[in-house]
């Protein structure tokens, strides 16, 4: 991929982006102070250069967890006991497979990996941690930590100004 050179507009099309992509692409052209058209291509480059992923809707997990169920949120330090390239990408994929693991950090120093995992309640985790850590056999020790209240979630990355 070439890098893509961002001035002024393009980071204020980010930053509005990234607050609520749900706005119509007029709405966005008038915040930029451009014409319709120009938003369009711009955001389009935008994408297709790899800086926008996917625009997705964030669920509230606690409104959602009144109406479906009660709700589990877990971080999980994952140490694997062989760390050669195999072995971890062989773990990221197998998580990257679970719908319950909504994020996956390969970090460092400490444990392998982080995962923030969503399941329905501690049966749903238990099964869960069978399927990913306990028949691995390379999973060599697994701390969660459980949430008892989400005090702040985002997704925004800070940018330049725009100058």
């Amino acid at each position: 991929m070439n890098p893509i050179d961002l001035d002024a507009i393009d980071l204020q099309l980010l930053e509005h982006l990234q607050n609520d992509s749900s706005m119509s692409n007029q709405t966005l052209a008038e915040r930029v102070h451009v014409s319709p058209p120009t938003c369009l291509r711009r955001v389009k480059r935008l994408v297709e250069a790899g800086l926008i992923e996917r625009e997705i809707a964030i669920l509230s997990v606690d409104t959602l967890a009144s109406v479906i169920g009660a709700g589990l949120c877990a971080l999980v330090e994952i140490t694997l006991d062989r760390q050669d390239q195999t072995a971890l990408e062989a773990f990221e994929k197998k998580v990257a497979l679970e719908d319950a693991v909504q994020q996956c950090y390969r970090v460092s120093p400490g444990p392998d990996f982080v995962l923030v995992v969503h399941a329905r309640d501690m049966p749903d985790y238990l099964a869960l941690t069978q399927r990913l850590f306990t028949e691995d056999a390379n999973v060599r020790n697994v701390k969660s930590f459980f949430s008892l209240k989400r005090s702040k979630f985002g997704a925004r990355l800070p940018l330049p100004p725009a100058v």
